[in-house]
C-alpha cells in the first residue's frame, strides 16, 4: 500500500540549478549565479536527469539547448519553485507580514516621478519592511508577477493585466504638451481632442502602456499611431520643446515641465482623459490585505504631493 510518504527523487536546489541554466544560457554562468562550483552544479543536474529519466539539456559548444522533454520539466520546475517561495512567504506573513522583503515593480512612466514619494511613505509606515524595486515595462512586470519574481507592481490599470488582482491608487489626468511657440500655446481654455488634427503626435515606443493609452485618446485623429517614437518621457518632452510635435503627458510627470518656459501644458475638455495608477499582485498571494493597505498609503502620499484626485 502506498503511504504517500516516499521521498522525492530530486531536491529544490537541483530545480534551482536547471532553471538558472536556462535563464543564464550556460552551466558556468549558472554556477556563478548560484554561487557554487561548476562541477558541483553539473553533477547535481546529472543526478536530476538520471532520477527523472530524461535529458534536460543538450550540451553544445556554444552553450546549452533545452530538449523537448527538458522544456516540460523546466516549466514544472518553475511552478514548484514559485510555490516553494510562496510557502516561505506564507510563513513569514504569518509571523509578521510587515517585517519581510518584498519585490515591487514599477513602470518607467511612473518610476522617476513617484518613487521618491512612495518609498519614504512606505518606510515611515512600516520601518521593518524592506522593498526592492524593479523598473520595467508593463508586459515585463506582468510576466515577472506571474512567474513569482515580484510580489506586486505599480502600473496603469488600463493595461492588459491578465488575471492579476488590482487595487486603484489614484487617477492621473493627461495634459497636452506643446512648444511655447506652438499655435495652441496661448490657449487659456481646455482643448478638445480634435485640436490634435494635423499635429505630429510624439509617442513612446511599443511596450509602454502609456503609448496605447495616448493612442486610445487620439484614436480618431491618429488611428495608425505612426510618427516619432521615444524610449522615455524625457525624450518626448525635449522634442516638444524644440517644436517637433505635441504629446500627452500624465500629470505626475509634469512637475518639472510646468516650470520649463519652452513648453505649455493644456488641459483637455471634460471628460478629460486619464489613466488609473494602481497596485497589482497575483490573486493567489496571501498578502492581499497588506497590498490594499499599501495602495492606500501610496494614494495618500501621492495626492498630498501632487494634488491628484482619488481613484474611483
Amino acid at each position: 500500500m502506498d503511504d504517500g510518504c516516499h521521498p522525492l527523487p530530486f531536491t529544490l536546489r537541483q530545480l534551482q540549478y536547471v532553471v538558472a541554466i536556462e535563464d543564464t544560457g550556460g552551466f558556468s554562468r549558472a554556477a556563478e549565479h548560484c554561487r557554487v562550483s561548476q562541477p558541483s552544479l553539473s553533477a547535481q543536474v546529472a543526478q536530476l536527469e538520471e532520477a527523472l529519466g530524461v535529458q534536460i539539456f543538450e550540451r553544445a559548444r556554444r552553450g546549452v539547448v533545452v530538449t523537448t522533454a527538458g522544456r516540460a520539466v523546466l516549466e514544472q520546475a518553475r511552478t514548484v519553485l514559485r510555490m516553494s517561495a510562496d510557502l516561505e512567504r506564507v510563513a513569514q506573513s504569518a509571523r509578521d507580514p510587515w517585517s519581510a522583503t518584498w519585490r515591487f515593480g514599477i513602470i518607467p512612466t511612473l518610476a522617476s516621478y513617484i518613487l521618491p514619494t512612495l518609498a519614504p511613505a512606505l518606510g515611515r509606515a512600516h520601518d521593518g519592511l524592506k522593498v526592492v524595486w524593479r523598473e520595467a515595462t508593463t508586459p515585463e512586470l506582468v510576466e515577472a508577477l506571474s512567474a513569482g519574481r515580484l510580489e506586486a507592481a505599480v502600473l496603469a490599470l488600463e493595461a492588459d493585466l491578465g488575471s492579476l488582482e488590482t487595487c486603484p491608487v489614484l487617477e492621473d489626468p493627461f495634459l497636452l504638451a506643446v512648444g511655447s511657440t506652438h499655435r495652441l500655446a496661448t490657449f487659456t481654455e481646455p482643448v478638445g481632442v480634435d485640436a490634435l488634427d494635423d499635429e505630429q503626435l510624439l509617442l513612446l515606443e511599443d511596450g509602454h502602456c502609456l503609448r496605447d493609452q495616448a493612442l486610445e485618446v487620439c484614436r480618431r485623429t491618429h488611428p495608425d499611431g505612426e510618427g516619432f517614437e521615444a524610449t522615455s518621457l524625457a525624450t518626448l518632452i525635449e522634442m516638444v520643446a524644440v517644436g517637433e510635435g505635441v504629446t500627452l503627458l500624465p500629470v505626475v510627470a509634469t512637475r518639472s515641465v510646468s516650470r520649463d518656459p519652452r513648453i505649455s501644458l493644456l488641459e483637455f475638455e471634460a471628460p478629460a482623459p486619464f489613466r488609473t495608477i494602481g497596485l497589482a499582485w497575483r490573486s493567489s498571494s496571501t498578502l492581499g490585505d497588506q497590498f490594499r493597505e499599501v495602495a492606500r498609503l501610496f494614494g495618500e502620499g501621492l495626492r498630498a504631493a501632487a494634488a491628484l484626485p482619488a481613484a474611483v
